[in-house]
């Protein structure tokens, strides 16, 4: 069996568990094999996930020989998956991201729901 075919599995139990990124302060959660990254908008995603500058084929490779998948959600929605749950299609290949999963729905739905709570904001500021 190579080195590549060598998975060891790892269970991953969180509670109270914050990640912060560039200023960016994110709660993780998990099912076992599934970790959830909940980032609070579309824009604090983009600030963290350009500061944290790393190697998404590094991430995979550790996220699947411990057999685990990361799912990153804004405003509730998943809007990336990393990992051995990932199914990277042509907009992740597009974007340069592949072997992670982009999720068009998931990020056009967290970016309307942004927005429509900013108008909602404003306009219970001027009444």
């Amino acid at each position: 069996m190579s080195e590549s075919n060598l998975v060891a599995p790892l269970s991953v139990d969180t509670e109270d568990l914050t990640l912060s990124v560039a200023g960016v302060s994110m709660p993780v959660y998990s099912t076992g094999d599934r970790l959830f990254v909940e980032v609070p908008t579309v824009w604090s995603a983009l600030r963290a996930v350009r500061a944290a500058d790393v190697d998404i084929d590094d991430v995979t490779r550790v996220l699947t020989t411990t057999a685990l998948t990361t799912e990153v959600r804004v405003r509730g929605r998943t809007v990336a998956v990393v990992g051995t749950g990932s199914h990277p299609g042509f907009v992740s290949r597009k974007l340069g991201i592949a072997p992670a999963e982009f999720r068009v729905g998931g990020a056009l739905t967290a970016l309307g729901d942004g927005v429509s709570a900013t108008v909602e904001r404003v306009a219970s500021m001027l009444r």
